[in-house]
């Protein structure tokens, strides 16, 4: 056989390449895998906010509730000389190391918290994987009830848990746990700044996790979600 005929024999590799229906099926794909990432995140971020409030929130509730019921005044008041006020005065917090103290002397159990001796922070991760902390006072705040005529609201003093470090979406799911609806306005759990107002309109939440990602700004680092803070208002 000549050099010709053995060369003409010879047929060059053809390289295939996808069709339009192989490049529909991968896109799908990768849709269905981001869409499932997407949703699992979701659900992770759900299951954190349920367990900071069955765990943390309701934990010092029920802390706050015992002292109450041991010593027979809340948190702070002078059980000589009560004034039914956390710390027996009007807008003065009981936070941090001075709340710990006034529960640890009682022997009153408290929730497991960030780590030992920091019982009343909770750290948690926001929508971009960045840390928060949640942190836990107790004070007497001015709070928004309904007036003698319907319609109309008065403000009174109430004693209530302040969170402090809620990331918007941590905000609203606390709000529809407590109260089964989202309203920083009213119900049991409202937004600082929002809880005395008299008018009746119902509102939302001032921020929400677009506010202090990058490019919008409000102070905070690159990408990380800004924190509002929120009212629980106890029984007592």
């Amino acid at each position: 056989m000549s050099r010709q005929q053995s060369m003409a024999g010879i047929r060059p590799a053809t390289s295939a390449g996808f069709s339009l229906l192989e490049l529909a099926v991968v896109l799908v794909v990768i849709g269905l895998i981001i869409g499932a990432v997407s949703i699992g995140r979701d659900v992770q971020r759900s299951a954190v906010h349920q367990r900071i409030a069955s765990e943390f929130v309701n934990g010092w509730r029920l802390a706050y509730e015992q002292y109450r019921l041991a010593v027979g005044v809340v948190p702070g008041d002078d059980p000589a000389a009560p004034t039914g006020a956390v710390n027996g005065a009007r807008a003065t917090p009981l936070c941090g190391n001075q709340l710990l103290a006034l529960m640890q002397a009682r022997g009153i159990a408290m929730p497991e918290g960030r780590s030992e001796g920091a019982a009343e922070a909770y750290v948690y991760l926001d929508s971009n994987g960045l840390p928060h902390q949640l942190e836990v006072c107790f004070e007497q705040v001015p709070w928004s009830e309904p007036g003698a005529t319907p319609g109309s609201h008065v403000e009174r003093h109430r004693n209530a848990m302040r969170l402090s470090g809620l990331t918007p979406a941590l905000a609203n799911s606390l709000d529809q746990f407590v109260d089964g609806r989202v309203d920083a306005r009213f119900g049991q759990f409202r937004e600082l700044g929002q809880a005395h107002l008299l008018d009746a309109a119902s509102r939302p939440w001032s921020r929400d996790e677009r506010h202090g990602m990058a490019g919008i700004g409000d102070g905070r680092d690159e990408s990380q979600v800004v924190e509002v803070t929120g009212l629980l208002r106890m029984i007592h």
